[in-house]
């Protein structure tokens, strides 16, 4: 079995020895080194190359969301979970247009947060059940505010398919290959269902997929 190269990124050193003991616990883990604030996970992201970081957002010197950013954009391929205590939609929305792939918080499962490397590490999203729910009774909340109708309704079954891929994080030509389709046939896909929810960009796609429950 390969294993997960992991990265542990938080100011509380207690924190961070009780996730080294689980994680390290867990068949196919490594963890590679430890940082308490975000310019050392930085340096340390360079020098070891994990395949993923567990990230906190409160940080000295540089927090978790501006880390990530940085992290992203330099290593596209690399996983970062965030981990903290903030549930506040604007965090999660903050994250993900970071690069962020998974969201918990700190109170969650020890099985959450293996679940979370694991999806993570293979591409994929992964959000808390507790931030999964707060996130669909906000839109619940604000389409009864607004008087609005769920456009999810304006979609076709092809359109739901490729919502669902893309917010798995796969790429056009992994959605080309897995329906037999062209690159072109799902770019336009990609574009009527942006144009129909009125989403503008990866993130807000994965938003939208956890408030629906199409994803987890």
């Amino acid at each position: 079995m390969e294993q997960i190269r992991i990265l542990l990124s938080d100011d509380h050193n207690i924190l961070r020895d009780g996730m080294r003991l689980l994680l390290e616990r867990q068949p196919g883990f490594v963890v590679v080194a430890e940082a308490s604030d975000g310019r050392e996970t930085l340096d340390l992201v360079q020098n070891h190359q994990p395949d993923v970081v567990v990230m906190d957002i409160a940080m000295p010197n540089m927090n978790g969301i501006e880390a990530t950013r940085r992290i992203t954009e330099k290593y596209p391929r690399m996983g970062v979970v965030i981990l903290s205590m903030h549930y506040d939609e604007s965090y999660v929305i903050r994250s993900l247009k970071a690069g962020a792939r998974a969201y918990l918080l700190k109170d969650a499962m020890k099985s959450e947060l293996i679940a979370a490397i694991h999806a993570v590490a293979e591409g994929r999203s992964f959000f808390s059940p507790k931030i999964s729910r707060i996130l669909q009774e906000d839109y619940v909340q604000a389409l009864g505010r607004k008087g609005a109708d769920d456009s999810y309704e304006l979609l076709t079954d092809r359109e739901r398919e490729i919502l669902q891929l893309v917010a798995e994080g796969k790429t056009n030509k992994e959605i080309a290959n897995t329906l037999a389709l062209s690159l072109y046939t799902v770019d336009t896909h990609r574009t009527h269902i942006l144009q129909k929810l009125n989403l503008h960009s990866v993130p807000e796609v994965i938003l939208y997929a956890v408030r629906k429950g199409i994803i987890s």
